[in-house]
C-alpha cells in the first residue's frame, strides 16, 4: 500500500509484525569528501547549505575520516574515494541504497542495489560510478534496480525514511522526490506500506527532519512537514517513542540521526549538544545511547551524519 492518508497507513502498519528483515544494517559505506566545495545547483533548494567561504575542505576530510574510524569500531565500514566533479558525493545514501525482499515471503531472495535518480545534474553524475556499482553487483552479488535513467526524482534514503523491521516507509515529497518517484522507490525497496507526506517549504529531504531508530523509536521535527499533525499517526506504531524535536534541535540536525545497532543512535556533535534533557531521557528510555562525531565542516554542505552513511542490508 502507498497512500497519502496517515490514518490508513497507521491502521495497516500497526498490524505488521517486525519480520520484514533486520532492523539495522550489517555494514556501511561512505564516500570521502574529496573535492569538497559548494555545489551551486544543490544550494538552489537546500537552505541548510552555507556560502562558499564556509567550506573548509581539509577540516571536512579530517572529520569524515574520524566518522569512518568511529563507525568502523561498530560495524564493517567501507569508504570510496570522492571526485572533484561530484562535490556532494559525500552524501551517498541519496544515490545508492540496498534492500532485501520481504524475509517473511522469501528469505533466500537476492538483495538489491537501488540506484536513485537525483534532481540536479551535479548529483546525477554520481549514479554513473562503476566502482560502487561493481562493488555491490560483482563482488557482493546484489541485483541492480536502476532508477537513475527515468525522469522522476527519487533521492532514496534522503527522501525515504524506512523502518526496516516492519518494511514500511515515509516519503517526504519535495523537488527532490515527486509522487511517481516515491512509488518507484516503494517498489524497488519492496516495502509493505509507504506514507507520502509533503515537506514544509524550505525542506529538501525527509531524513533531515525524521529518523526511525532500529524500528523502536522516532525522532521527528514537526516543523519540517507541511502538515505536522500527520506525524500523530506514528504514535500508534511507536507508542510513547515518538520524540518530537524542538526548533533548536531541528536546526542542529538532530533529526539527521541513524541507529546502526540496537542500542546506539549516531548524530553530529552539534546535534548532540542541542538535545534537550527531555530528548536525551526519551532516547535512554527507548534503549539508546547517543554517540556523536564532529561534523560542522561537513554540515556546511547542507547535510549531517546520517546523510554520509550508506547502509548495507
Amino acid at each position: 500500500m502507498i497512500t497519502r492518508d496517515p490514518r490508513r497507513f497507521a491502521a495497516l502498519a500497526a498490524g505488521l509484525a517486525p519480520d520484514f528483515g533486520p532492523a539495522t544494517a550489517r555494514a556501511a559505506f561512505l564516500v570521502a569528501p574529496d573535492g569538497f566545495a559548494l555545489a551551486g545547483e544543490s544550494a538552489s533548494d537546500n537552505r541548510y547549505m552555507a556560502g562558499a567561504g564556509a567550506f573548509d575542505a581539509p577540516r571536512a576530510l579530517a572529520q569524515h575520516r574520524a566518522l569512518h574510524q568511529a563507525l568502523s569500531a561498530t560495524l564493517p565500514t567501507a569508504c570510496f574515494a570522492g571526485h572533484a566533479d561530484t562535490p556532494d558525493a559525500l552524501f551517498p545514501n541519496n544515490v545508492f541504497a540496498t534492500a532485501r525482499p520481504d524475509a517473511a515471503v522469501d528469505a533466500a531472495a537476492a538483495p538489491r542495489l537501488v540506484v536513485g535518480r537525483m534532481r540536479h545534474p551535479v548529483r546525477q553524475r554520481e549514479a554513473a560510478r562503476s566502482d560502487i556499482r561493481a562493488w555491490f553487483t560483482d563482488m557482493l552479488g546484489y541485483e541492480p534496480v536502476d532508477l537513475s535513467g527515468q525522469p522522476h526524482p527519487c533521492e532514496l534514503t534522503g527522501a525515504l525514511v524506512i523502518d526496516r523491521a516492519r518494511g514500511i516507509g515515509i516519503v517526504g515529497l519535495s523537488e527532490r522526490c515527486d509522487e511517481t518517484g516515491a512509488r518507484l522507490m516503494h517498489e524497488a525497496f519492496g516495502l509493505r506500506a509507504t506514507l507520502l507526506l509533503e515537506l514544509a517549504a524550505g525542506e529538501y529531504h525527509a531524513n533531515v527532519v525524521l529518523a526511525i531508530l532500529a524500528g523502536r523509536a522516532v525522532l521527528a521535527a514537526p516543523a519540517g512537514f507541511a502538515t505536522p499533525a500527520a506525524l500523530d499517526a506514528l504514535d500508534a506504531l511507536y507508542p510513547g517513542r515518538v520524540i518530537r524535536l524542538s526548533a533548536k534541535e531541528h536546526a542542529a540536525f538532530a533529526g539527521n540521526a541513524i541507529a546502526l545497532d540496537a542500542g546506539t543512535v549516531w548524530m553530529s556533535a552539534g546535534a548532540g549538544a542541542a538535545l534537550s534533557d527531555a530528548t536525551r531521557a526519551a532516547l535512554a528510555a527507548a534503549g539508546f545511547a547517543v554517540r556523536t562525531v564532529e561534523m560542522e565542516a561537513i554540515e556546511a554542505a547542507g547535510g549531517s551524519l546520517r546523510c554520509c552513511v550508506g547502509e548495507v542490508f
